[in-house]
C-alpha cells in the first residue's frame, strides 16, 4: 500500500457525518445503522466510491471464535500501515480488549484525544480517547490517499 495518507480532514469530515447513526452489527449504512466496522466501511465509501472487500457474515464474537487477527490483517491489507505511536485526525484505530485476544474495535481519531466510533447498542459517538481506550490501540492506520483498484468479494 502506498505511503501517501488521505488528508486528515477529509476523513475527519466524514467520520463526523456519521455521528448519531444508530447502532447496528453488520450495519454500513449512514443515518440507518452501522457497527464500529461498517463505520470504517462506509467512511471508505464516502471518500472513494466503494469497498475495497466486503465482509460477509460475522457473528458478535467473530474475533473470538476464530482466533485469527482478521480485522487487523484487512486493515494492513487496504490502509496506509503508519509507525505513529499516537493517533492522528483521521486515523483508523483498531482496538483489542485484552493483549493476548485479536483486535475487534475500530474508530476514526478526530485527533489526538477524541474518535469517532459505533458504540454498542446506542450509536455513532465521539468518545474520548481516554487511558483506558488507548491502552487498547491494537495499530494506527491512515486511508490511503487513493482509492485502490477493484475490490474482491471475500467470504
Amino acid at each position: 500500500m502506498s505511503d501517501e495518507r488521505m488528508d486528515g480532514g477529509r476523513v475527519v469530515a466524514a467520520a463526523l457525518a456519521w455521528v448519531g447513526t444508530p447502532y447496528r452489527h453488520q450495519g454500513a449504512r449512514r443515518g440507518v445503522g452501522c457497527d464500529c466496522l461498517g463505520l470504517v466501511r462506509g467512511v471508505w465509501r464516502d471518500l472513494y466510491g466503494d469497498e475495497p472487500e466486503r465482509p460477509g457474515a460475522y457473528a458478535p464474537d467473530w474475533a473470538e471464535a476464530g482466533g485469527e487477527d482478521r480485522l487487523l490483517a484487512a486493515a494492513r491489507r487496504h490502509l496506509v500501515t503508519t509507525d505513529a505511536d499516537a493517533p492522528f485526525a483521521g486515523a483508523v484505530l483498531l482496538f483489542r480488549w485484552r493483549p493476548h485476544l485479536p483486535a475487534k474495535h475500530a474508530a476514526i481519531a478526530l485527533g489526538a484525544d477524541r474518535f469517532v466510533h459505533a458504540y454498542e447498542g446506542r450509536a455513532v459517538t465521539v468518545s474520548f480517547l481516554v487511558p483506558q481506550w488507548r491502552r487498547r490501540i491494537a495499530g494506527i492506520f491512515a486511508f490511503p490517499a487513493r482509492a485502490p483498484s477493484t475490490p474482491p468479494d471475500i467470504g
